[in-house]
């Protein structure tokens, strides 16, 4: 008798259908991975084992757990919530709750669940269980990193000890090494406690990694289902092949840019953060984010940042795009020297900034029309016409209609939302573009496609890239150049085939070490 059993599962919004007739089954231990694109309907299956379904869907068809039913009771399901089936949610940052501290919050979904004995100590227990520190506890969730976050919120699923555990895309935004040990983490916790895991994920290696049988959706509907060696090796839908030949996007050939002078230049930038003091008595001492950097990076290259979370990447990206100071050193571009990074506001025109999450990063309120013109709107003087002419060059430029500037972010896919994203930081014309994390937020199948794009731009527009990534398959499409950093460092540089091929430094090899191998066997 299976654990979890899905029959014809149906879930409407409206006249609209985003799960049409789901079936599959879980049997108790077994490790059921579900993969497909955005949308497709793998986190709303989730949602609807959970009893979690937004407002204003409707359901249809049989969820059975364990013989019998989900109950339709409210009160009768939330008891089976938490205790008896237990889900990782895929953003920890926004799942926790920023008033709380971390052992605070795992302790009331342990007497959520029953729990009657030493909260406290089952708390300490269970945050070495999922390798954090007794200390832990007492922080808040800003305090810690992404990989300790998601720890976090594993341990709150195990909080009453759970027969299926259920993760939404719990990688996704991780760094290698700490995706690595994320995996690792769920796969000896499923082992030790005998649980069943539900995994969804676009990462297809992660969900090799992890999963003995995959189930393939796509608009709602399942199109393939079958044990792990059967989907991956020889899949039987077209869609299932799609997916696997997206995820090597290292075999694409891109072309090559001339390289020119020398455009930045980072000499000795250090930055410190004041932490907040134990008590009046205990100050504590600010933390080094980055630690005497320095660096050039020349017209026309591609230079890929890469190293764990927490190793200074995104600060000194801050720095660069003038959203942040540096304590000390100076930067110079474009023969300019410029201390402590105290950019001129007429110079930031020339370094534009794509995010890493293409949703978060757009005004919800505003239309993307509204939203890409905005850098150019906030420089006094430039003419209406002019302005017109701009968004629809850049819009077209990425691969876009103009008739879709007067809609809003939520009703384009993750993949056009990050089109966009790089039309807002084309649209002042820059020399310098920082990307932080382009594609790890995009399926496999849109992630190539962003790729060509970025490549595409940089030769007709005569673009500099500073690429700040954890995906080191995209490194070795997109870079000229990488440095790995780690605690504030550059600890090692050279191109994607020396670092990559021939490490020196151990955290280099490590975070090679920690890729997990390919998926299939489908020619590309």
């Amino acid at each position: 008798m299976p654990l979890l059993d899905v029959d014809a599962l149906t879930v409407s919004f409206g006249g609209t259908r985003v799960l049409d007739a789901v079936s599959f089954a879980i049997d108790r231990g077994m490790r059921f991975g579900i993969i497909g694109e955005s949308g497709s309907g793998k986190t709303m299956t989730a949602l609807a084992v959970m009893g979690l379904l937004p407002e204003g869907a409707t359901e249809s068809g049989r969820i059975g757990f364990d013989g019998a039913p989900l109950p339709a009771d409210e009160t009768l399901r939330a008891k089976l919530r938490g205790k008896r089936i237990g889900m990782v949610f895929q953003e920890p940052m926004t799942s926790l709750d920023p008033l709380q501290k971390a052992g605070a919050q795992v302790a009331e979904a342990m007497l959520l669940a029953g729990h009657d004995a030493d909260v406290r100590a089952a708390v300490e227990a269970l945050f070495r269980e999922v390798g954090l520190e007794a200390a832990h506890t007492a922080r808040y969730p800003h305090e810690l990193s992404g990989g300790q976050r998601q720890r976090v919120m594993i341990a709150m699923a195990l909080a009453g000890r759970p027969d299926l555990l259920i993760c939404d895309e719990p990688t996704s935004a991780l760094d290698l090494i700490t995706q690595r040990r994320v995996i690792d983490l769920i796969d000896r916790l499923c082992r030790e406690r005998g649980m069943a895991l539900m995994f969804i994920s676009h990462d297809l290696k992660a969900v090799a990694a992890l999963c003995t049988r995959i189930m393939v959706v796509r608009h709602g509907k399942v199109v393939e289902e079958g044990d792990k060696a059967e989907v991956f090796g020889h899949p039987r839908h077209d869609y299932t092949r799609l997916l696997i030949a997206a995820g090597r996007h290292r075999t694409r050939t891109l072309m090559r840019t001339p390289i020119g002078e020398v455009l930045l230049g980072a000499r000795g930038l250090t930055r410190r953060f004041r932490q907040p003091d134990v008590s009046l008595f205990e100050p504590r001492p600010p933390l080094l984010a980055l630690d005497d950097v320095s660096f050039t990076l020349r017209a026309g290259e591609s230079l890929a940042l890469v190293g764990p979370s927490g190793s200074g990447k995104s600060t000194l990206a801050r720095i660069i795009a003038g959203l942040d100071r540096a304590s000390a050193g100076e930067l110079e571009f474009d023969r300019q020297i410029y201390h402590g990074s105290d950019l001129p506001r007429a110079l930031r025109r020339d370094i534009s900034l794509v995010f890493q999450d293409p949703f978060g990063s757009f005004n919800p309120r505003l239309s993307v029309g509204q939203s890409v013109a905005e850098p150019l709107r906030l420089e006094a003087g430039t003419p209406m016409d002019e302005l017109s002419r701009r968004i629809v060059e850049v819009v077209e430029a990425v691969g876009l209609a103009p008739d879709m500037l007067g809609r809003y972010p939520h009703e384009f896919s993750g993949g056009q939302r990050q089109r966009f994203a790089i039309a807002r930081a084309l649209i002042t014309r820059p020399r310098l573009i920082v990307l932080d994390e382009p594609v790890s937020a995009l399926d496999v199948s849109v992630r190539g496609e962003v790729l060509v794009l970025l490549n595409r731009l940089r030769a007709d527009f005569g673009l500099t890239f500073l690429v700040i990534s954890h995906d080191l398959d995209m490194v070795r499409v997109v870079a000229d150049r990488v440095m790995v950093m780690d605690k504030g460092r550059i600890i090692e540089t050279g191109t994607p085939a020396q670092l990559l091929e021939k490490p020196q430094h151990e955290l280099t090899k490590e975070l090679i070490a920690a890729g997990l191998p390919e998926v299939g066997i489908v020619p590309v």
